[in-house]
């Protein structure tokens, strides 16, 4: 007999049942907690139009999350008491039919069902051989196709728009980099990079570019047409310029759908001088890349297919509940050179849960949630016919905001909507610029804190306006007339016009 049996701890069933888990020990009454928890969110979502959009937090509710952290426990019964009383009231408002701030989808109920539904499974989707990881590269084969990308292109699901961006350009400056930069780092170029741009570019390219070492200097905000788009012959202008500075130009970045106003690049003409000029061509679609399956508006974003790398979001004109974002990169090996590290402790095997793909060879994240199902369960349902009337519906409620605004005297509209953002602005005579833009902020504001609508603001072309970005699959017309009403309401009542 073993002596060191002898010296085991004796296991009695005293000591067993002192052992801990996060489960519940009554499985009976968590289930009646959460058909109750389901109950009321299918109330929250079938009666959020009776709510309003955005409400302020009263101090009560803002002093409970200024408590001290927990030592002892809570039930779970009065734990959900506080996030109905005191979450669930006061959202950002996103899923609201008249939030039209920025630039967000207004989720739905099946992919909220898929988020609990990844929970409880747990997976993580670094890789491996399980279900949730052929969700996930289906869910990226969907979203390829869509944009017109070949089989053989390889994508990542990640956070949002930022994180995606931020891959496609990882790529873009090891492959235009001539030096193996992951190796050797920035100090072997032997001469700096430059990327193109739009000057309407969302900001996080800024952020991608510093991120990676360049400096945003590396990032050329070329001018604009009268039409917010990218000006093709100044972007020539630019490389050849930087040619004769000592740069090596890179990249050039298109827009589909601008986050100020919508504008979408002609990304063919893009396309074709990326080629000519030997640039790696990236898409920023993370508003404007579904288009490709709007069957009224698919050829606005003719060329998509053409880009080396795409970005986008189906957390916007999917409706994914947050968060949820692509990237798509058309040279599968450039994409997994660009990240694939393979440590002893994940090594590939024949058999086994190893024995599956290495998800994480493709972006920057090692762990990573099971986003994938929520919009996987939305496109089994609905299919992607129905998405893609849907971008078409918000694009055409655009236009109808676009006349309700045209048709006031007391209202201005600052460009014309190209897709489904609307900038324009209460402007009564005898205003300045400066009066227009405080009279323009107090509706805004006021609007958010009576809970009548959500949207936000910026400055077109030198002038300050309120900018309503109709991504909402539950927005009405009479939502953008109500919305009209009351901007003129209050414009007047502020401004005395």
């Amino acid at each position: 007999m073993d002596s060191r049996a002898s010296e085991l701890p004796c296991r009695d069933d005293a000591a067993h049942d002192r052992t801990e888990t996060l489960d519940p020990r009554d499985w009976a009454s968590v289930a009646a907690l959460a058909y109750r928890i389901v109950d009321d969110c299918v109330g929250y979502l079938e009666h959020v139009r009776d709510r309003p959009v955005w409400q302020p937090m009263p101090e009560h509710v803002e002093a409970l999350f200024r408590t001290p952290l927990p030592h002892g426990p809570t039930a779970i019964e009065e734990v959900y008491g506080l996030v109905r009383d005191n979450v669930l009231p006061y959202p950002m408002g996103n899923v609201h039919p008249r939030f039209w701030s920025w630039y967000m989808g207004a989720g739905n109920f099946t992919g909220a069902l898929a988020d609990f539904l990844a929970a409880v499974q747990g997976s993580n989707l670094g890789g491996g051989s399980h279900a949730a990881a052929l969700v996930d590269q289906q869910v990226v084969g969907w979203l390829r196709d869509m944009v017109g990308f070949p089989a053989s292109a390889s994508g990542t699901l990640v956070s949002g728009g930022s994180m995606a961006n931020l891959v496609g350009l990882t790529v873009a400056r090891n492959s235009m980099a001539g030096a193996d930069l992951r190796e050797d780092g920035l100090a072997v170029l032997d001469r700096p990079l430059r990327f193109y741009a739009s000057d309407q570019v969302h900001s996080c390219h800024r952020k991608a570019v510093e991120t990676l070492g360049l400096g945003n200097k590396a990032l050329r905000r070329i001018r604009t047409d009268a039409a917010y788009r990218l000006d093709v012959r100044a972007v020539r202008d630019a490389v050849a310029e930087d040619r004769e500075r000592g740069f090596k130009p890179a990249c050039l970045i298109g827009t589909a759908g601008t986050v100020n106003s919508g504008a979408v690049d002609d990304l063919a003409a893009l396309a074709d001088l990326a080629e000519e000029q030997g640039l790696w061509f990236h898409v920023d679609g993370c508003i404007g890349a579904l288009l490709a399956i709007a069957p009224q508006n698919a050829w606005r974003v003719r060329g998509i297919e053409r880009a080396d790398s795409v970005a986008l979001d189906p957390h916007k004109w999917l409706h994914a509940p947050f968060e949820i974002g692509c990237a798509l990169v058309k040279d599968r090996a450039k994409h997994r050179q660009s990240f694939a590290v393979s440590p002893e402790y994940l090594q590939g095997t024949s058999r086994g849960i190893a024995s599956g793909e290495w998800l994480h060879e493709f972006g920057l994240q090692t762990s990573r949630g099971f986003g994938a199902l929520k919009v996987w369960m939305a496109l089994k349902e609905h299919g992607v016919a129905k998405f893609g009337r849907l971008i078409d519906q918000n694009v055409a409620q655009a236009t109808i905001l676009a006349h309700l605004v045209r048709a006031h005297p007391l209202l201005e509209l600052l460009a014309e909507p190209e897709i489904n953002i609307v900038c324009f602005r209460f402007a009564g005579a005898g205003h300045n610029e400066d009066d227009i833009k405080r009279i323009n902020i107090e509706i805004m504001l006021r609007l958010q804190e009576a809970g009548l609508a959500a949207v936000s603001d910026t400055t077109l072309g030198g002038h300050h306006c309120l900018r309503a970005a109709i991504c909402n699959h539950r927005t009405r017309v009479e939502d953008l007339e109500q919305f009209v009403g009351d901007v003129v309401r209050i414009g007047r009542e502020f401004s005395g016009a």
